[in-house]
């Protein structure tokens, strides 16, 4: 069922974000571009698949140089992509780029909106994206989106062809179009209509490109000129976008900033053709829609605006906001009165922030708070009343005048507050393809608004105003300066492994050791692990201390071991304490470019059990863009040293290991390799292994990082499940020291490999063959070569996948690799 959920109000630049931690006055050349936008009726949507697909260069011209309110629309997070940051994958890189679209949106100005779709990876056509996507219910949420935005225009980056390029790509192009047709129909998805209306968009087209060798544009297109110099940004809208996507640091996504003009070209796809722009036939201001005296009053205030006073536009302001209070058109209404509510902020100079001086805090519990508001305006602006969640102010109080007001009070979190995360992360996704989400209200929102508020009733004149200021955590960075975050609610205990995988012998016990966060005092506690239901082990008798982070190891009995029967298993932990139960663990994510984030995952790990054997002893690391792998290889009782330059360069030191690994991309990042090639050749010739994993072709440090030359293709099997033939069965890799079977390639998850090679030298040998669905053979998942006394392993099979999640067969291949040697 749907549940309504009300905006916070917020202000400043291109304000889109709901979580903003302090209400601030925009730049008078801001106040400037919004009320241009007020002036301005239409909306427009673009729509893509994922992060980084959007084409920002032309966000940016709507936004600063037509003036409109835009939006991107992302169908996923991007948690199948790469990260280049650290070793953050799936719904954790999710959350990592949805923000950094967000720091994105706060450069450009568009807002930003998701549908639950999961981006599960590579897919390579419609068919096999809608296998795993349901497109009814993308659609429902497109639809949802677009009742709830209201764009005349919607812009799809792709077409529902091969020509995207990307099984994703085209299927945004097939759910826009099925979406186009049901927004305006009262009779699709109906339970929405108790929050929204129907709308029916004006037109939809597709945004033709020119990417690599593929030209989809076409002089008979309409065209559109962009890239216009804006002396108020001091820079291109192309220099902007730039800076824009640039900000998707986790993808790799820098882009250069583009000086100039460009053309930009659309073909027609449902509704309305354009002729001559973007909005043929569509109202353009207020004088189109019939009220041309609102369109005289806004021309009066940007006739008369003050740079250095934009506070003496306030009474125009304020008699304006009376006007488009009285539209008879609810949608319209709201639409502005929240922009215009924004520019007068603005123009009063105000600032609001409450804030403590600690980043989490527990339901129930007291906090103190500070309360900074502040006006720079010579009009009056009277702090009438503060609702302090627990108790209410009248205060009446004049906040003009540039002097700050600093009010102090205790504030109790109430008891039933749920912890902060992700809306979206909430629930265990549905399955692999769709999120699940509680509230339906929220699908489309970028991020969970502030669920914890101050909120402040003002006048300015005879009008009132409300903001909402979330409870906030500020802190001095001897770096940043002052540093303003969300307040994160966090539970009185979370728990966590410490490792993502265990291995359980035959006989012998098992120590898992465990991450116990407390945030209240604990006694007597008691920690439980179950595989599904069965309990396993208990450990009882468990203090710890507030505030304290304790790392606690548990061993568990070899006859306990005994009861699991399977190889790959689930192993839970369950705190228990005073009648409540903890079963989740936090994980906080800290990245320059990003405020923290935070979302809870359960206290699970994986614990393998069976005819895995390893012979490799040393195996040393050389770093790429970041996995999981070397603390999976520990687990395993293995010795792993990351290398750094001067081990790499040292012969005695390398020849210590009995194979050394590389991290997946690690010709993408590790610029110096170039320098280390003879060195990890001599290490091969003199009897050394190496397993190098997969690399893509972009922006290689090295051409000829083989023991024998090879070419690295585009293809890839995207299908997990995808059938693989054994080329050579009786190879040493396929038999030494476990016997690879069909088995081993069961229960994979999201692909079996990226990249693959299409050409390499007689020297090697393919191990395996695959395909997805329709297509031809590839052989390029596994190469081997000979070099002198040791061994070279090419494999762009997705180990760096695999191996976190527990896959017995994957480590059971892995680990003949690294043990090639013996």
């Amino acid at each position: 069922m749907f549940k309504v959920i009300s905006a916070i109000l917020t202000f400043g630049f291109f304000s889109i974000a709901s979580s903003a931690q302090q209400v601030r006055p925009a730049k008078s050349s801001e106040i400037y571009r919004d009320l241009k936008t007020l002036k301005h009726i239409p909306k427009v949507l673009y729509l893509a698949a994922h992060p980084d697909d959007e084409n920002t260069g032309l966000l940016s011209w709507l936004i600063n140089e037509q003036n409109v309110e835009t939006g991107y629309l992302s169908l996923t997070r991007g948690d199948g992509g790469q990260n280049l940051l650290g070793t953050e994958q799936g719904a954790a890189l999710g959350l990592i780029r949805t923000h950094e679209l967000l720091e994105a949106r706060k450069l450009d100005g568009a807002q930003q909106f998701f549908t639950r779709a999961i981006d599960f990876g590579f897919s390579k056509n419609t068919d096999d994206t809608f296998k795993q996507w349901d497109a009814d219910s993308i659609t429902a949420d497109v639809v949802w989106v677009i009742r709830k935005f209201r764009p005349d225009v919607i812009i799809c980056r792709f077409p529902p062809t091969a020509a995207a390029g990307h099984g994703q790509h085209a299927a945004s192009a097939v759910v826009a179009e099925k979406a186009f047709k049901l927004a305006g129909d009262k009779n699709a998805f109906p339970s929405q209509l108790k929050y929204v209306d129907v709308w029916q968009p004006k037109r939809l087209l597709w945004n033709t490109f020119r990417f690599g060798a593929t030209n989809t544009t076409s002089e008979s297109q309409l065209k559109v000129n962009v890239g216009q110099y804006d002396a108020q940004l001091g820079m291109g809208y192309g220099e902007l976008a730039g800076l824009s996507r640039s900000l998707h640091k986790s993808q790799g996504a820098g882009t250069q900033s583009v000086a100039g003009l460009r053309t930009e070209y659309f073909s027609p796809v449902l509704g309305d053709v354009a002729k001559i722009s973007l909005f043929d036939r569509i109202p353009m201001n207020w004088s189109d829609k019939g009220v041309g005296d609102i369109d005289e009053l806004i021309d009066i205030v940007l006739l008369s605006f003050d740079y250095n006073h934009p506070d003496k536009s306030l009474h125009s302001l304020l008699m304006l906001r009376k006007r488009i209070a009285a539209l008879q058109d609810v949608n319209l209404r709201k639409d502005k009165l929240a922009v215009i509510d924004k520019i007068i902020l603005s123009c009063t100079g105000f600032m609001g922030e409450v804030v403590t001086n600690q980043a989490e805090a527990i339901a129930g519990n007291s906090y103190n708070f500070r309360l900074n508001v502040i006006s720079r305006s010579s009009e009056p602006v009277i702090l009438e009343q503060v609702n302090w969640i627990n108790q209410t102010d009248n205060l009446n109080r004049r906040v003009s005048g540039d002097s700050l007001l600093t009010i102090e009070r205790k504030i109790q979190i109430p008891a039933n507050s749920s912890i902060t995360e992700p809306y979206w992360l909430e629930k265990q996704a549905k399955n692999a393809a769709t999120f699940s989400v509680a509230n339906d209200t929220l699908i489309g929102l970028a991020e969970n608004e502030s669920a914890l508020n101050v909120s402040l009733l003002l006048k300015i004149e005879n009008e009132k105003f409300t903001v909402k200021l979330p409870l906030s955590f500020k802190k001095l960075d001897p770096v940043k300066g002052d540093v303003v975050e969300q307040l994160r609610i966090v539970p009185a205990l979370d728990l966590s492994f410490i490792e993502p995988v265990y291995f359980a012998k035959e006989k012998e016990a098992l120590s898992v050791t465990m991450r116990l966060k407390a945030n209240k005092n604990i006694n007597y506690g008691k920690v439980s692990f179950k595989i599904g239901n069965t309990e396993i082990k208990s450990f009882t008798g468990i203090n710890l201390a507030e505030n304290t982070v304790t790392i606690k190891s548990f061993l568990i009995p070899a006859e306990d071991l005994a009861k699991i029967k399977t190889s790959q298993n689930k192993l839970e932990a369950v705190f228990s304490s005073e009648s409540n139960e903890f079963n989740k663990g936090q994980v906080l994510i800290q990245y320059p470019h990003l405020p923290s984030l935070q979302y809870f995952v359960p206290a699970t790990t994986w614990l393998i059990k069976g005819d895995v054997k390893v012979l490799a002893k040393r195996i040393g690391y050389i770093q790429g863009a970041g996995d999981l792998i070397p603390g999976f290889l520990r687990q395993a009782g293995l010795q792993v040293d990351v290398l750094n330059e001067a081990d790499i360069l040292n012969p005695t030191k390398l020849a210590s290991y009995d194979a050394v690994v590389t991290g997946v991309r690690v010709i993408n990042t590790e610029k110096r390799i170039k320098n280390w090639q003879t060195a990890l050749k001599t290490y091969v010739e003199n009897g050394g292994t190496i397993v190098m994993q997969y690399n893509t072709t972009q922006d290689m440090a090295l051409q000829d990082f083989g023991i024998y030359p090879f070419n690295i293709g585009g293809k890839r099997v995207t299908e997990e499940n995808a059938t693989v033939k054994f080329l050579v069965p009786n190879h040493k890799l396929l038999n030494y020291p476990n016997k690879i079977t069909a088995e081993d390639f069961s229960n994979w998850v999201q692909e079996r490999g990226a990249y693959f090679p299409d050409k390499w030298d007689d020297q090697y040998e393919p191990l395996f063959e695959m395909n997805d669905a329709g297509e031809e053979p590839l052989k390029g998942s596994t190469l081997y070569a000979k070099y002198g006394k040791g061994n070279f392993i090419y494999t762009p099979l997705a180990f760096f996948r695999q191996l976190p999640a527990g896959n017995v067969g994957a480590a059971r291949l892995f680990f003949n690799f690294i043990s090639a040697g013996k």
